[in-house]
């Protein structure tokens, strides 16, 4: 996430699942499975699926922030042939319990989620009206730039040369 404002923001709803466990240490796995384009007329944590297993849940409304330094990476996830959403999901420690931190286009971004410790970071598939929309964004806003190589400034050969030691009396 950037310091700087977003250009563009798409609403989006992020559906959550809560699978029985096959563990002795925990009673349910977590993870976020898709993303809908656009925000439903639903209450958060609402129920959507049921069955004896798993249970599916409308977990609430966010934002997918577009930045225009950003096109490069987006562009990349939509041509990787399986174009994706992250969804950055922090424990709550109560009911619900997780909230929504982010979700992102950007795969360095979803990759950046991963390193803090208890958050639960997942990609799910990007839906067709988000893809288009990310694909109009980067076609007004990307712009290519062409890899700028610094020169090296040249050593200096005397900058680790020996020099003779020096002593108090000697200076003037």
């Amino acid at each position: 996430m950037s310091a700087a404002l977003p250009h563009a923001r798409i609403a989006v709803g992020v559906v959550v699942e809560r699978r029985k466990a096959k563990s002795a240490w925990v009673d349910f796995v977590w993870r976020p499975v898709a993303v809908l384009a656009g925000v439903p007329a639903t209450a958060a944590w609402t129920a959507i699926t049921e069955d004896a297993e798993a249970t599916r849940f409308y977990a609430g409304a966010r934002d997918i922030e577009l930045f225009r330094s950003e096109t490069t990476n987006y562009r990349d996830n939509l041509a990787s042939g399986a174009p994706a959403l992250w969804v950055a999901l922090r424990p709550t420690g109560i009911e619900p319990p997780y909230e929504i931190m982010a979700v992102t286009a950007d795969p360095a971004e979803g990759e950046a989620f991963t390193e803090a410790g208890n958050d639960l970071v997942d990609a799910v598939p990007m839906p067709a009206e988000i893809q288009a929309a990310l694909a109009q964004f980067i076609a007004e806003h990307h712009v290519e730039r062409q890899p700028f190589k610094r020169k090296r400034e040249r050593a200096d050969p005397e900058a680790l040369a020996r020099r003779s030691p020096t002593r108090e009396s000697d200076e003037p």
